[in-house]
């Protein structure tokens, strides 16, 4: 899905005609649902038509005389705030694939095995995912659908949701890349600069990303720095 625009058409009814807007599918409904974006990042295009599919395009003496404005812009919030947002079938399936995505990643990130404290793998959660049925919203934020998500899955997949802290050791040589890249990881607790330039930090991560985070430092430092789990604690 890359951040590919899924477009789509934004039809109001007016005056006994038909007036579209041709959008972005996600951020229509977004906008449609109280968030404030521009609209300009919503559209594509500058037009407002009778009929999008066949180009046909409304005059702006016609929307003056409909909508009391021929700014197009103004129009086009009044057809995404009045009017119907379109979706075809494979669009939705699409965008539920999407979601789908993100949520499994958030969930593999955070939640580990109550047996083992290991993470959970984003395909085993997929799985449990698909014999749990769970019902994925195409258009409500992947964080506020997980909770919900869990519940579900926790009928048939075990899971606790943690954070690890873990202690980081950069030498002196690489602490000027690998503190920003480590850093954005997760949360950092505390720091302390030795006296040889070297650094410690204590670091807050999701559960699932503790080897993400062994391996970066490992590469960033050529195998020279070291990363310890201090330990787990529920979110």
């Amino acid at each position: 899905m890359s951040g590919k625009r899924r477009l789509s058409i934004a039809r109001l009814e007016r005056g006994g005609k038909r007036y579209e807007i041709i959008v972005d599918v996600e951020k229509a409904w977004l906008y449609k649902n109280g968030e404030k974006l521009n609209v300009r990042e919503i559209m594509e295009g500058e037009f407002i038509y009778y009929d999008a599919n066949r180009g046909l395009k409304a005059s702006e003496s016609e929307l003056k005389k409909v909508f009391g404005t021929d700014n197009i812009y103004s129009v086009a919030e009044i057809i995404l705030k009045q009017g119907e947002l379109l979706l075809t079938t494979e669009q939705r399936r699409e965008l539920i694939e999407q979601k789908k995505r993100q949520i499994i990643e958030l969930i593999s990130r955070n939640a580990v095995d109550p047996r083992t404290n290991a993470p959970i793998p984003a395909k085993r959660i997929e799985l449990a995912l698909e014999e749990a049925r769970v019902s994925i919203d195409p258009f409500k934020p992947a964080e506020l659908q997980v909770p919900d998500v869990i519940k579900a899955l926790r009928m048939t997949l075990p899971m606790k949701i943690m954070k690890a802290i873990m202690a980081v050791y950069i030498p002196a040589a690489y602490v000027g890349k690998a503190y920003h890249a480590v850093s954005k990881m997760g949360k950092v607790l505390r720091e302390n600069y030795r006296s040889d330039g070297s650094l410690d930090l204590e670091i807050e991560v999701p559960a699932g990303l503790q080897s993400s985070i062994v391996e970066k430092v490992a590469s960033l430092t050529k195998g020279s720095g070291d990363v310890k789990l201090i330990r787990m604690e529920p979110v």
